[in-house]
């Protein structure tokens, strides 16, 4: 059969027979034939749940735990689909995503019980697998074998949600064929070996977890070990006791590593590789030097519609090239035309980051399988059908820009441009030179609204263990950095304990741009027409308010 055909259930039957170490778990393993029995186990029991003429959808709202990937493998054998539930979502937007997903069948564990308290989730079956009632329940189904001749190619396998940063999640259809083929893609990419062991410790109701670390392991046959939630300083260690060669990671978890504290046997560890996003040049490098493990970064959506690949001779600070299947542009929204490239100065500054940034647009067959139940939010992915230019193409929602030789670099996400005095800036450029501060721990751009027109450049910083912010030092700093522009420097710099982030470990920007310049943390700005940073005082608040207010801007600090 086509490998581009071939389905999850398939790869989950193939393991039927594997006495190798397939799941580490808290110090315990268990084959790979284990666990293709207990999945088995699982469709036989999902088989006789849900209601005759329901969607075979399945909510998972659990921690990375063994249940997971068994449930995983489970739907797959059954022709279902599985919702990962987002166990930091509350009250009716919690139970909006189970119902709007119309899962019949709801897994969970106690530890997330009280989530659904007071929850009306009508026609909703809960199993809590910690339990001796999911125990005994299970029992009847001990003796199943993997059948895998409900799972086609086209078999809705998942349905993952956005972060709805902007909205209401929407769920991205994934089916068996895409999911396979992306796990194949990665073990040939990567050269995954069926003795790797892939180390899970993102969350599993997100893509990166499921799609970029389990997938590719199923594939070549490789073990996963598991890691409840996200631990930096128990990253090591784990590493070292299930002998990962593999992981994944998303936002800011590469920082929050180099943030623990350096040990002289850091490499010493099995680590090969590690794939994700958000790292930057800059802690990529220091990750390495530190672990000994190479990290890369990749680009490509839950929803499939794009794909940028890391390949040989890839500048540094660029992502790399276009998938062979994607026909991809750099395009500005407003004209629909693409791009020019982007213009460097000797050194790396980009020079025209107001022509050449614009949205990633995949202008080919894009991979993308639409939305649950989302048609408007589906229209708007590929842009409506009317018959200007760009009907039909998928707009990834992401900034980026295009070197001369077909490079692509990040530049963040559409809706985290800044326009400040006519010039189009990305939040991501002004981020990564930041984050060359030596006290930075990690660093937040976003935008504030300017009293007058436009915006203005605020950051968020949390500072390195036992740093305290020195506001000379850091307008020293920002005077040193060659490919700063002039419009760049933040006008407003918040300092943080620890960055807000998400589930994911994405930083909350709707959260920090939402509270502005007006908020409980100590904020620091320049006011203009002065080099020095100084503390915002209730006078400096007032005047500022007050000048918005004046020219009718003040409630867009709410916003």
């Amino acid at each position: 059969m086509d490998s581009r055909r071939r389905t999850v259930g398939e790869l989950v039957r193939e393991r039927w027979g594997d006495h190798r170490p397939g799941l580490w778990f808290e110090g315990r393993v268990v084959s790979h034939h284990r666990v293709a029995a207990g999945a088995a186990a699982r469709a036989a029991l999902l088989a006789d749940t849900l209601p005759s003429g329901a969607e075979p959808h399945v909510g998972v709202l659990l921690d990375n735990t063994p249940e997971y990937p068994l449930w995983l493998s489970a739907a797959a054998l059954a022709g279902a689909a599985v919702a990962g539930i987002n166990p930091t979502r509350r009250g009716p937007e919690l139970a909006r995503d189970i119902l709007h997903t119309e899962c019949r069948v709801l897994v969970t564990e106690r530890a997330h019980l009280p989530l659904l308290d007071g929850l009306e989730l009508p026609g909703v079956r809960v199993l809590v697998t910690d339990t001796d009632a999911y125990t005994d329940l299970l029992r009847a189904y001990e003796g199943a074998k993997p059948d895998d001749t409900a799972a086609r190619a086209d078999s809705r396998f998942l349905l993952l949600f956005t972060s709805g940063s902007t909205g209401a999640p929407k769920a991205a259809i994934c089916t068996q064929a895409r999911i396979a083929a992306a796990g194949r893609s990665l073990v040939d990419h990567f050269g995954v070996r069926a003795d790797d062991t892939h180390y899970i410790c993102m969350p599993m109701f997100h893509g990166n977890a499921v799609i970029a670390d389990w997938a590719p392991a199923l594939a070549a046959g490789a073990g996963i070990a598991l890691r409840r939630r996200f631990s930096a300083s128990g990253f090591l260690p784990d590493v070292r006791a299930c002998g990962a060669t593999y992981f994944t990671y998303v936002g800011r978890a590469v920082q929050y590593l180099l943030a623990t504290p350096a040990r002289p046997d850091d490499r010493d560890n099995p680590l090969r590789l590690g794939f994700g996003t958000e790292a930057g040049a800059v802690d990529a490098a220091a990750f390495e030097e530190r672990f000994g493990a190479r990290l890369v970064e990749g680009y490509g959506s839950s929803e499939g519609g794009a794909a940028v690949q890391r390949v040989p001779g890839t500048p540094a600070g660029a992502i790399g090239r276009a998938a062979p299947s994607d026909d991809l542009a750099v395009i500005d929204p407003a004209t629909r035309r693409e791009c020019p490239p982007a213009v460097f100065a000797g050194d790396g500054r980009l020079l025209n980051g107001g022509d050449a940034i614009g949205e990633l647009v995949n202008r080919g067959t894009s991979l993308f399988e639409g939305y649950w139940r989302n048609p408007e939010a589906e229209a708007a992915r590929r842009r409506g059908t009317s018959s200007r230019p760009g009907e039909g193409w998928y707009w990834t929602g992401d900034l980026f820009y295009r070197d001369a030789d077909g490079f692509l670099y990040f530049a963040g996400r559409s809706d985290d441009r800044l326009r400040v005095d006519s010039e189009n800036l990305a939040a991501a450029m002004i981020e990564n030179i930041l984050a060359r501060y030596e006290d930075a721990a990690a660093v937040a751009v976003y935008a504030v609204p300017d009293p007058v027109a436009g915006d203005q450049v605020m950051a968020a910083l949390a500072l390195k263990a036992g740093a305290r912010f020195r506001p000379a030092s850091f307008a020293a700093f920002l005077l040193a950095q060659p490919d700063l522009g002039t419009k760049m420097a933040p006008r407003f710099l918040r300092i943080v304990e620890r960055m807000p982030v998400t589930a994911t470990n994405k930083i909350h920007r709707v959260a920090l741009r939402r509270e502005g310049f007006r908020c409980a943390d100590p904020v620091w700005w320049r006011p203009p027409g002065e080099p020095a940073y100084r503390r915002l005082a209730a006078a400096d608040l007032a005047g500022l308010v007050a000048r918005y207010r004046a020219h009718g801007r003040e409630e867009l600090l709410t916003r």
